[in-house]
């Protein structure tokens, strides 16, 4: 019996290009990991003495923290969740009509229209909602809650200015339409050509074609633009601060001027004034809001990462 055995591999030498690009890679990869701990770090050392704050050493508190941070935590999530609700629907027509019933001239138009609204400052938006916005929505407000008053989302007393928790929505919705808009766009357009074509020829109408190889390859990708849509709108500041008129109470009615605050807007406005204590407060509501971006991040994560599975399986 002859055994035959066969020599090992030569090593592939690496070039030293391909060496300083993967250490160069490493070490972007480690940096942001390290640049998260940090600001995770420091959140949590500067918030322990605000979580336990009370309002005997704390001037910004009438209870505890946790009363304090409660109607700020729910008119962040309240305010971005009626955006993302307005503003998924119309950045995925938008999206598809670039991609894929527009003409080629007018669709490359539209997308640099929607690459340039990405880049506005917020400032302009939140002047353009104080100014301009506010008071054209204000009657349909009062339209709503006389006519339809009976519904909880529209009863309470009509705020007179229009600066409610809905437009302060609609102004984030505007604001995060682009980036939604453009990732579907260009997730949309990557859609294999044989799929569509295998659709139309099967008989499918365009819309038919859309539904059966254009979402189910792009599900993923809408879910994650929309919760990149949702991080911007979570983390916004100058715009709701100019827009919306605060008491910091929890209710759900859109229409009144007894919103409640969010905490980018609430940090921003406060810390100015801030001394001592004050402070470590405001940092611990920020702590708040690094927790709620990171779960959410996180939940998306999850179902794209599902998604994916049920997909390969199926």
């Amino acid at each position: 019996m002859t055994t035959t055995t066969t020599a090992p591999a030569a090593k592939v030498k690496q070039r030293p290009g391909d060496r300083w690009f993967s250490g160069t890679a490493l070490g972007a990869g480690v940096m942001i990991l390290v640049t998260l701990a940090a600001v995770a770090i420091f959140l949590i050392i500067q918030s322990i003495p605000g979580i336990t704050a009370t309002s005997e050493n704390a001037s910004i508190l009438s209870g505890n923290f946790w009363e304090y941070v409660w109607p700020l935590a729910f008119g962040t999530v309240w305010a971005s969740f009626l955006a993302l609700l307005m503003a998924v629907p119309l950045a995925v027509a938008v999206a598809l009509f670039i991609s894929h019933y527009a003409p080629r001239r007018l669709a490359q138009g539209l997308g640099y229209i929607v690459d340039l609204l990405a880049a506005v400052p917020s400032v302009v938006f939140g002047l353009w909602g104080i100014m301009v916005l506010a008071p054209a929505v204000q009657p349909v407000y009062a339209w709503l809650n006389a006519n339809m008053g009976w519904f909880p989302l529209f009863g309470g007393t009509v705020s007179s200015t229009g600066r409610t928790i809905f437009t302060a929505a609609i102004v984030l919705a505007v604001m995060v339409v682009p980036i939604i808009t453009a990732i579907c766009r260009e997730i949309f357009l990557q859609t294999p050509v044989l799929h569509e074509e295998a659709a139309l020829a099967l008989g499918a109408t365009r819309w038919e074609m859309i539904r059966m190889a254009v979402f189910p390859f792009g599900r993923s990708g809408i879910v994650s633009a929309s919760m990149l849509g949702l991080g911007r709108a979570l983390g916004e500041t100058m715009a709701v601060a100019m827009v919306l008129s605060v008491a910091n109470v929890v209710t759900f009615q859109l229409f009144t001027s007894e919103n409640p605050g969010t905490i980018p807007a609430n940090i921003a406005l406060t810390f100015p004034e801030a001394y001592g204590v004050n402070v470590n407060v405001l940092i611990a509501t920020g702590l708040i809001l690094f927790i709620v971006t990171f779960a959410v991040n996180a939940i998306a994560r999850w179902i794209v990462s599902r998604r994916k599975e049920f997909s390969g399986a199926n």
